[in-house]
Formats: structure tokens, C-alpha cells, sequence
């Protein structure tokens, strides 16, 4: 598989090494992405990144809680510029839409699209050309996630990041102001730490192989006996675990607990067990890229 200079900036974005040492694990790995990467980590030369790729894109990721305060959304809206997303009209039509997605409960963008607006007459998306036209920027509804029963929301650094959360709790828990205090203390964890996971049963198998694949790799390239490489394998996977999922993670505001046991001492003094049930972190522009640069350029003579 051929590559070409625009791979190679690819890689380096996201992986921070070198553009020798990416051409390299290109040429290593026949110009396959996922392959180079795991190339360079091997190598010891990069960190684990996710295969969603550099963020990117402009507008705003937006969390909201209904009213009645057990219905939570999350969604993306996308636009040209970040001055756009600093617009308080382009604001006020975010939130429309997750009052839309509150009420209407579609299945996809392309259901929430047909349906009336919130306090609108007309549809979702004669709103969203509308907005485009006395705006002036291409604005694209890009995803968003319903969640209902015990929830919070929390929306960090201006709509670069939204979260929310879904707890399994008795009713009578979840009504305390303490438990919202917990909840948001929670999602601004996830905002924060980025957990990929809730839980080590919820990574998937193929995930944890080929993580015990790298790190079998880096142990074999540091030049441990085999005797011990297994242990030292073992003891790295239960760190990757600790990294990647919500509640094995340290908690952000003490550092002596897990969330896990966060959770299970706000349980306690409530008087009710509490479960984190599940979660979604949406950051803006995740995934996606702006238009391109001249950066490739800068390379294109180290390919030929």
C-alpha cells in the first residue's frame, strides 16, 4: 500500500513523533495507519492514541438536562469557524435542538431533522437553513445521545466538551441535591480524564489483545527474559485499565480514591447504593478535520 506526504503529516499529528520516524513505520508497515502506529509504540516512540484522530472541527458540543430533571442530551453541532460557535444566535438554535431531542426523542439526525423545533412552528431543519442563511457558515447537525432516569449534564470550556451520565439508583437518592452534586462531580471526571470505557467488562476483547500484543512487544524490545516479560505484561494491562475506565480511574478531586470508591461513599452516606450506569463525552470537532493546510508540503520531499 502506497503512502504519501499527507499520510505522513497524518501520522505525526497523531502521534507526535518525528517525520523520519513516521515515514519509517509507514514504510514498515506498507502505508497502513493503524499499523504504523502500533509500530511507533513498539518502538517506544509513541503514546496509545485513539482512531478517532485529531479534533478539529468548529461549533459546539452541548449537555442539558430536561426540566423535570430525568431526561439528559448531549449532541454536536458543527460550523465553519469557532466565532460562530461564540454566536449567541447559533447558541440559542444548539439549544433548541436538545430541547427538540428532550420532547420529540428521535431515533437519528436524519428522524430529528423532519420533526417541529421546540418552541417553533416550523421543522428542525428549515431552522437549520434558516441559521445558515443569517449566520453565513455551513452548520451541520452531527450527532447527539438520549439518556433517561437518574442523569446529570456538564458542559466544559464553552462547548468544547459535553457529558452526561446515567446513574441506577433508588428514586429517593437521586432527588437529594447531593447526589447532583455527585452526579456533576462525576461527569466532570469524564470531561476531564476522558475514560473510553465504564468498566474493565466493558472493554472489548479484541481491545485488551491488542493492547497485551503492544506491551508484550515493548517489554520483548526492552530486553526482559521471557520468565518475567508475562508479569510485566500483566502488571502494565492492569495500569492500561486504570487509565481507561471511568470507575478504575483515580478520582480527580481525591486523589486517594478510585471513582468507584467515590461512588460507594456518596452511596453510603445517602443511604443507597449507587451505580454509574453509563456515560457519553462528546468533544467538539472529535473526529474531524478542518481544511487542509500546507503542512504536507513540508514533507512531500521525503517521500519521493
Amino acid at each position: 500500500m502506497a503512502f504519501t506526504a499527507k499520510d505522513v503529516a497524518a501520522l505525526r499529528e497523531k502521534t507526535g513523533c518525528g517525520m523520519m520516524d513516521c515515514k519509517k513505520a509507514l514504510t514498515e508497515s506498507n502505508g497502513d495507519m493503524e499499523a504504523a502506529i502500533d509500530f511507533l509504540r513498539e518502538k517506544g516512540l509513541a503514546a496509545a492514541t485513539k482512531k478517532s484522530g485529531r479534533i478539529a472541527a468548529e461549533g459546539m458540543a452541548y449537555a442539558q438536562v430536561s426540566e423535570a430533571g430525568n431526561v439528559a442530551v448531549v449532541v454536536e453541532v458543527n460550523a465553519e469557524t469557532d466565532f460562530v460557535a461564540q454566536n449567541a444566535e447559533f447558541q440559542a438554535f444548539v439549544k433548541t435542538i436538545a430541547n427538540t431531542i428532550i420532547e420529540k426523542n428521535p431515533a437519528d439526525v436524519e428522524a430529528l431533522l423532519t420533526m417541529q423545533a421546540a418552541g417553533s412552528k416550523d421543522t428542525v431543519d428549515a431552522l437549520l437553513k434558516d441559521k445558515i442563511l443569517t449566520i453565513g457558515e455551513n452548520i451541520k447537525i452531527r450527532r447527539f445521545v438520549r439518556l433517561e432516569g437518574a442523569v446529570a449534564s456538564y458542559v466544559h470550556g464553552n462547548g468544547r466538551i459535553g457529558v452526561i451520565t446515567q446513574f441506577d439508583t433508588a428514586a429517593e437518592v437521586a432527588a437529594k441535591p447531593e447526589f447532583h452534586e455527585f452526579a456533576k462531580n462525576v461527569a466532570m471526571q469524564i470531561a476531564a480524564a476522558n475514560p473510553a470505557y465504564l468498566d474493565e467488562t466493558s472493554v472489548p476483547a479484541d481491545v485488551v489483545e491488542h493492547e497485551k500484543k503492544i506491551l508484550t512487544e515493548q517489554v520483548i524490545n526492552d530486553g526482559k527474559p521471557a520468565n518475567i516479560a508475562e508479569k510485566i505484561v500483566v502488571g502494565r494491562l492492569s495500569k492500561f485499565f486504570k487509565e481507561i475506565c471511568l470507575v478504575d480511574q483515580i478520582y480527580v478531586k481525591d486523589s486517594e480514591k478510585t471513582v468507584q470508591q467515590y461512588t460507594e461513599s456518596v452511596g453510603k452516606e445517602l443511604g443507597g447504593d449507587i451505580k454509574i450506569k453509563a456515560f457519553v463525552r462528546f468533544e467538539k470537532g472529535e473526529g474531524l478535520e478542518k481544511k487542509e493546510d500546507n503542512f504536507a508540503d513540508e514533507v512531500a520531499s521525503m517521500i519521493q
